[in-house]
């Protein structure tokens, strides 16, 4: 029997002991009350995951029971049941919140499939509630309750009040962004700014003026005084995304205007205090890159005072169905669509796939099935990117839809060569980029392409 409790109304005792019997053959726990009365404080006292509820009851019946449950913004699911329905109460059934309605006289396999359903309704409300507590803390974006991102949650609560530099481990796709805006916002520094620096993704002599700022004239181009991002930050949080692609030489000078906490524009000889943390991020083994010579070692030893390491979405057991529902359900908002529902099919090969490029890979794979479902029906596996699926790309895949062009064939190929290239080196780019055969800086140009 599982921890499943069911709570039955009707004033009929008869049939209330019959509803117990066939629940308790499906394997649940059963509660009963003769109305709407006796339901409410067994409701207050009680877990309950489910109500059947007759509609017509003395007292107060299956209607005002319905009325007195959204009062108290209990999001039980509700399911109608009487033998004097009409289409009329039925719709109104609904329209008081009830999750479905049924007829008597009715066979164990219909009440069975809809209690089934009504269950699996209130399993996402509990996580929906879960995630407005977690949005609540500050933590943003950030969705899961697995073993491994609580150990997250904790890293956060710990270091977040504190001063403390962090480094953030984790492969591409994981949310160490996400984590780095959290700890933001759930620390003293939440009312100033939240300053992301990319340092990949900007050329390496133009970062340094990003960075420090210039004053006017201090080089070609320099036509007027520019903030650069630490000033910007000041009050407030730092994030150093992909660190160990700063180029070498200015790591020196990032390192001393961490130990000397302040900091000179270009071409400038004033020197401005500040009062700023840094949040550093890598996808990079941080001693390997400092073996490498891609991070030096005194600033690595200056950023790892607090270091929180991000899960796979592979190891968050439990995450991946939360996570691709949340998904449909952000750009079903976005595009205007009605919400699909995710297939068993789809959602058994979501939990297998090892998921190269993480929660940004699983987000944009829920986008583009939303797309191609048009928010209707449900999104099965058909719905889910070909080259990803080991299945073969051609012509007539989704992924290369009709067309006999070279370009679309590519792309796919490229999408998929690039993942398993990916997964090998367990997110490593460079590594990636060395079994392709491609530079790093083009596979980072195809990851942004692809959005993988």
């Amino acid at each position: 029997m599982t921890d499943t409790r069911i709570l039955v109304v009707d004033d009929e005792a008869k049939m209330r002991r019959l509803m117990e019997l066939m629940l308790v053959q499906m394997g649940y726990q059963v509660e009963s009350a003769a109305d709407g009365l006796e339901a409410l404080p067994i409701l207050e006292r009680q877990d309950i995951d489910l109500v059947i509820t007759d509609l017509r009851m003395p007292r107060l019946d299956g209607m005002g029971l319905l009325k007195r449950l959204q009062e108290q913004n209990n999001e039980v699911p509700v399911i109608v049941i009487t033998a004097y329905g009409t289409v009329e109460s039925a719709v109104e059934a609904m329209k008081q919140g009830a999750f479905d309605y049924l007829l008597r006289p009715f066979e164990l396999e219909t009440l069975e499939a809809v209690v089934c359903r009504a269950l699996e309704v209130g399993r996402m409300r509990r996580e929906n509630r879960f995630l407005r507590r977690e949005l609540e803390k500050g933590w943003g974006g950030l969705i899961g309750r697995s073993a491994a991102m609580r150990q997250v949650y904790e890293a956060i609560d710990q270091v977040a009040p504190t001063k403390a530099s962090v480094l953030l481990l984790g492969e591409t796709g994981t949310g160490k962004e996400l984590v780095a805006r959290a700890i933001h916002q759930t620390s003293p520094r939440a009312a100033n700014l939240f300053v992301p620096v990319n340092c990949a993704a900007i050329p390496a002599d133009i970062l340094e003026s990003e960075l420090f700022g210039h004053a006017r004239g201090a080089f070609t181009g320099a036509h007027k005084e520019r903030v650069g991002k630490f000033e910007l930050a000041q009050g407030g949080t730092l994030f150093l995304d992909e660190i160990t692609e700063m180029p070498f030489p200015l790591q020196a000078k990032l390192l001393r205007v961490l130990q000397e906490k302040t900091v000179e524009r270009l071409g400038s000889n004033r020197t401005i205090e500040l009062d700023i943390r840094i949040i550093a991020a890598t996808n990079r083994d941080p001693l390997k890159a400092v073996a490498e010579k891609k991070l030096r070692e005194d600033l690595y030893y200056r950023l790892n005072v607090f270091t929180i390491e991000l899960p796979p979405l592979r190891r968050r057991e439990g995450d991946i169905p939360l996570l691709a529902r949340h998904f449909l359900e952000k750009h079903a908002a976005e595009f205007g669509y009605p919400c699909p529902d995710l297939a068993s099919d789809a959602l058994a090969w979501l939990e297998t796939y090892p998921w190269p490029g993480n929660v940004r890979e699983l987000e944009n794979m829920m986008e583009r099935a939303l797309v191609l479902t048009r928010g209707q029906g449900t999104v099965s596996l058909r719905h889910l990117p070909v080259s990803v699926r080991g299945e073969t790309v051609g012509p007539d895949s989704d992924e290369a839809g009709d067309s006999l062009l070279l370009g679309p064939q590519v792309a796919a190929l490229e999408r998929r060569l690039i993942g398993k290239a990916l997964d090998r080196s367990c997110g490593n780019k460079a590594e990636a980029a060395r079994l392709l055969g491609i530079s790093e800086r083009t596979l980072w140009y195809k990851l942004k392409k692809y959005d993988l």
